[in-house]
């Protein structure tokens, strides 16, 4: 068995996420089989020790069979009418699968404000901490009854990934209904599944595609994304059918599993490059890209070769390079209407007063594109 599958059996603290698609059905919603059988393989590895945060989709999906919809609605506001029904349904069977073994079920319901915001940030690492302190088995979902386009997650796989950085998790295991990393459409015959993901070059070239069972957000677009951000943030994912949570959650010897950086980022530099939203990107050539991304190197005018966005100083943007890929995010020192004067320029041609990095070592982190 590989490193990274013996330190995800071995966690003492994990994050567990479940798709939609594993828990309900269009028709009949909430599948209360299913979600007891994830409930037995999660108490089972409390019952060694460990601590499980679970973060669970399935909101709307729960309320859709209340409301007699068909299928997931597309408008905000019926998709938070059927999360408002839907959550309580399924807080309720979760408390009740776990009180099965004796656990107390704490239900968490985030925005990306509580992430993005660095005050609410560490208000929900103290609910956390205290939560699994009193042996709760947190419960996570985006409060999606309020949430607007434009301050939601998008998906939870994104909000597993943050939510195992903000607790200090040794792990995160992602359920769903596909039992690992293809390295084409797994429906397709001559497919292969990829087994470990050590780095970048162990994924290029793969083509992966949204969900088709209709009910959840994301797909293996999202998973993927969601287990680069907390692998690159030092944390071993493993990606698996919630079929096989059991095997998941004891041997870790399933699915496929995506090796950590050797270091952890510190919580603000997790919240600089994956949590905190950017207000402009900084287009950047490629001497740039070399300083910033693989010397780690202060980002100066002379390296940019474009803006784009209305930001101020001290705003969170992203750098890209050539091919339009984000290699890194940052603070910004400049307005944006300062930049157009300084771009390309060296150092040494700019005024005494302009003389300074437009984007400070200290403040950037250099991503995987």
């Amino acid at each position: 068995m590989s490193s990274t599958r013996e330190a995800l059996a071995a966690a003492k603290r994990v994050v567990v996420k479940v798709g939609s698609s594993a828990l309900t059905t269009a028709g009949d919603g909430l599948d209360v089989a299913r979600l007891d059988a994830l409930v037995d393989a999660i108490a089972e590895r409390v019952s060694r020790g460990t601590q499980i945060v679970l973060v669970s989709s399935g909101a709307i999906g729960a309320g859709l069979a209340p409301l007699a919809l068909g299928k997931r609605p597309r408008d905000l506001a019926t998709q938070q009418a059927a999360a408002s029904v839907g959550q309580l349904a399924l807080a309720h069977a979760y408390a009740e699968s776990f009180g099965r073994f004796s656990l107390t079920v704490g239900q968490v319901l985030l925005t990306s404000d509580d992430v993005v915001r660095r005050s609410h940030y560490r208000n929900a690492q103290n609910t956390f901490t205290r939560l699994l302190a009193l042996g709760a088995v947190p419960v996570v979902n985006e409060n999606d009854t309020v949430a607007t386009e434009e301050i939601r997650f998008g998906d939870n796989d994104r909000l597993a990934a943050l939510v195992a950085h903000l607790i200090g998790a040794d792990g995160l295991v992602l359920l769903s209904d596909v039992d690992g990393l293809y390295d084409g459409d797994p429906r397709d015959g001559a497919t292969r599944k990829i087994a470990e993901v050590a780095d970048e070059s162990d994924v290029d070239g793969i083509t992966v595609g949204m969900s088709s069972s209709g009910l959840g957000t994301g797909g293996m677009v999202s998973k993927l994304a969601a287990a680069r951000t907390a692998a690159g943030a030092g944390i071993p994912v493993l990606l698996a059918a919630a079929s096989e949570a059991a095997r998941a959650l004891t041997t870790a010897e399933v699915g496929t599993a995506f090796v950590a950086a050797d270091s952890r980022l510190s919580a603000r530099r997790f919240w600089l490059g994956y949590a905190a939203g950017a207000s402009g990107k900084l287009h950047l050539d490629d001497g740039a890209v070399a300083a910033v991304v693989r010397r780690r190197r202060s980002l100066l005018a002379a390296g940019i070769t474009g803006i784009d966005g209305d930001f101020q100083a001290g705003d969170v943007v992203d750098l890209v390079d050539l091919r339009q890929r984000t290699v890194a995010r940052g603070v910004v020192a400049f307005d944006a209407h300062e930049l157009p004067d300084l771009i390309g320029r060296s150092s040494h041609d700019l005024p005494a007063e302009q003389r300074r990095e437009v984007v400070h070592a200290d403040d950037l982190v250099p991503l995987r594109p």
